[in-house]
């Protein structure tokens, strides 16, 4: 069988594509608050539907996008307070998008392991893209599992740990910065977003405060018990010291005009980011990105130009000493020309047309003697030629 080349994989596949999504059911999309998954989702459904594409997304019934949603369940579970183990609905929203299957080219899976089953079984491709990390919990093992289905990383960082996986593609996360403010002056706080937890270098962040004598401003959400327990320990006494301005969980827009404010938004955890929203949102506003070299955040930052990357506290305050200097409407044009929706959009739709022309070459999933769907040729790697950044 013949390797067709990326040119050739695209124009096989010259017509709309009927193109499934598949959200957790853990919120709605878009999501309302502290999300990354889901703005992922939501993003990437309203580009390729833009691009002509048809697009149907498996959520929450109370998402309200703009192309077809087929509920996998009635309600998001994570509004309702349902937490902990979460397997059971995720199982459901695999059975509901296997009885849909035959009627899409491709479908693109955000279950991470939930949806390996599926993409192993299923007569219609199906694509895994992973947002969290791959060496912890049950992730590695599955993916030893599970070599034959198709996968797509969020950076270079994410998939160093399995490189005989069937990766097909990395590809960046890209937003919509249409209405992202843009913050032309440097501001005089620094700026932390995300979780309450020590993996995201919250108390090296309250330490650069104290160091630098910047006001640290704080926006994040605090449901589990972990992050309760941290806030009363490390958050409280800091914000009755007058070194934390403590906004708790905000929307969208009131975020953004808190990055396009911001001197630096910080990003100290040891803890590697599998890719790191944060960064790229608040590069967009032209706030530069003061981070650990850690994980994926090496990929994102251009050290000295749109941010500094750091391994201490010490070059972390050198850092806030300099981060003024920086160009911030450099820092805003690259963060949205280089991770923007229509460009993550483009290189997920190279890929999914490359899928589906394989599937026109070989006529259906191969079956080996015992019934299981043998390994597709290690073709794709065209994935990290024409749908990597």
């Amino acid at each position: 069988m013949s390797i067709l080349s990326p040119i050739d994989r695209i124009s096989t596949v010259d017509r709309p594509l009927r193109i499934a999504l598949i959200s957790p059911p853990f919120l709605p999309l878009p999501p309302r608050g502290y999300a990354g998954t889901e703005r992922i989702v939501t993003a990437l459904a309203i580009a390729l539907q833009e691009r002509g594409n048809d697009v149907t997304v498996f959520a929450p019934g109370d998402s309200v996008l703009p192309c077809r949603v087929i509920p996998i369940i009635d309600r998001a579970l994570w509004p309702r307070g349902l937490r902990g183990d979460l397997r059971t609905y995720l199982m459901d929203a695999v059975g509901i998008v296997r009885e849909h299957s035959a009627e899409f080219d491709v479908i693109h899976s955000h279950l991470d392991v939930a949806g390996f089953d599926l993409a192993r079984h299923s007569t219609t491709p199906v694509i895994s893209t992973l947002h969290g990390r791959l060496d912890i919990d049950a992730t590695a093992p599955a993916i030893d599992r599970y070599p034959d289905i198709p996968l797509v990383a969020i950076s270079e960082s994410q998939r160093r740990w399995h490189p005989e996986a069937n990766w097909i593609a990395t590809i960046h996360h890209g937003l919509d910065f249409g209405g992202t403010p843009f913050g032309g002056q440097p501001g005089e706080y620094l700026l932390l977003v995300g979780r309450i937890v020590r993996e995201k270098g919250v108390v090296e962040a309250i330490e650069l405060a104290q160091a630098t004598g910047r006001r640290l401003v704080i926006a994040a959400k605090v449901h589990e018990a972990a992050e309760r327990k941290l806030f009363e320990e490390t958050i409280r006494p800091a914000i009755e010291a007058g070194i934390v301005d403590w906004r708790g969980e905000i929307d969208t827009t009131t975020r953004d005009a808190l990055m396009a404010g911001a001197l630096a938004t910080v990003m100290l955890g040891a803890w590697p980011e599998p890719f790191g929203l944060v960064a790229i949102e608040s590069m967009a506003t032209g706030t530069p990105v003061i981070a650990r070299r850690a994980g994926a955040l090496p990929e994102l930052i251009d050290h000295g130009y749109n941010g500094f990357l750091v391994d201490d506290l010490s070059e972390a305050a050198l850092a806030v000493g300099r981060v003024a200097r920086l160009d911030r409407r450099a820092v805003s044009a690259y963060a949205r020309g280089r991770f923007s929706v229509e460009r993550m959009a483009a290189r997920y739709e190279d890929v999914f047309r490359g899928l589906v022309a394989d599937r026109s070459q070989t006529l259906g999933p191969r079956r080996s003697s015992s019934g299981r769907r043998e390994a597709l040729p290690k073709r794709h790697t065209v994935g990290r030629r024409v749908a990597t950044g």
